[in-house]
């Protein structure tokens, strides 16, 4: 007999992860418009304000705690900010536009990406740097750790994937404070991948089968890591991760969104994102990843998505087509 019980939960979850998606392309579209003018800043402020209008049909009680800033650097999408359109209570994860740059400059991967889990359930992470590093699913437990060398990981991933390490392909962000990784890297003989932005999709595509990326390292953003983390999280991967803090007061803000935790201590993935998570990220510039958005001449906007869940482990991979005029929050 089925109980007859109200689980607003449940009952959400059913269209959740379309709503997730509708927030994504409505994110894409609005920045696609400054897709190559030169102009980050515009494109990420169209960006976050098409998300944040798309948050309130969405059936949530949610609390932004990865987002835009402090209430007082961000208008909209600020942590601690309320959203939704009420429902079970959900933490979000936002990045609106990730790659502000491959946007303003029509460079590939471009995203806009919204993760979401019931309250408590993400690391609350500071804007800092953090180390990370990720390799994909169906893989022995623990094959790599932020403790080792470079060469003792990809030694061991190479063992684990059977394969050489001449095989292998690292991803990082081309930065300077990444020069030894990567030298290190080609002196063990893998082969390497240099990003200029957007290191949240090359987390994803080192979790995917098809991809060319066997493993992602580096430091980036810490609210990107939170991000990377959910996404991992759904596609059973593996990514460890650590705060790289500059002085004291970033010790300090550390410890109060996360008190009773020690802030320098190594990060395992679901000390970052745990329970029932689901991610979806809208291409704006295409890439590996997904597809940019286009319009095309007849006065259709056609976006590309990738829409995740934890507890089912699907991956879907979705196809808007909107009619230009009809905004799509």
């Amino acid at each position: 007999m089925t109980s007859s019980r109200y689980n607003p939960y449940q009952v959400t979850d059913r269209n959740l992860a379309l709503e997730l998606v509708r927030v994504t392309e409505a994110a894409a579209v609005a920045a696609s418009a400054w897709t190559g003018r030169g102009l980050k800043n515009e494109a990420d402020g169209a960006a976050v304000e098409a998300m944040r209008r798309a948050f309130d049909t969405v059936a949530i009680d949610g609390t932004v705690v990865i987002g835009e800033g402090e209430m007082d650097e961000a208008p909209m999408l600020f942590i601690g900010e309320k959203v939704g359109a009420g429902g079970p209570g959900m933490d979000i994860a936002v990045d609106p536009l990730e790659g502000t740059n491959l946007c303003a400059k029509n460079l590939p991967n471009a995203l806009t990406v919204v993760a979401l889990a019931e309250s408590g359930n993400f690391l609350h992470a500071p804007d800092i740097y953090m180390e990370k590093i990720v390799v994909g699913p169906f893989l022995p437990e623990g094959v790599v750790d932020l403790d080792n060398s470079i060469e003792a990981n990809l030694k061991s991933l190479a063992k684990a994937k059977k394969c050489d390490v001449s095989d292998l392909m690292l991803c990082t962000l081309d930065r300077e404070r990444h020069a030894e990784l990567i030298a290190r890297t080609r002196e063990a003989g893998a082969r390497v991948t240099l990003l200029s932005d957007g290191d949240v999709a090359a987390a994803i595509a080192a979790c995917l089968d098809d991809s060319e990326i066997d493993i992602y390292a580096g430091s980036g953003g810490a609210p990107e890591g939170v991000l990377a983390a959910a996404a991992v999280r759904c596609v059973t991967g593996q990514m460890q991760g650590r705060l790289l803090f500059e002085d004291d007061e970033q010790v300090a803000r550390a410890r109060k969104m996360n008190p009773g935790a020690d802030p320098s201590r190594k990060l395992a993935l679901e000390d970052m994102a745990r329970g029932d998570v689901l991610f979806s990220a809208t291409g704006v510039t295409g890439g590996a990843l997904l597809r940019g958005v286009h319009r095309s001449f007849g006065g259709r906007t056609v976006t590309h998505s990738l829409v995740m869940r934890s507890k089912s482990g699907t991956i879907r991979f979705v196809e808007g087509h909107h009619d230009y005029h009809i905004k799509t929050w």
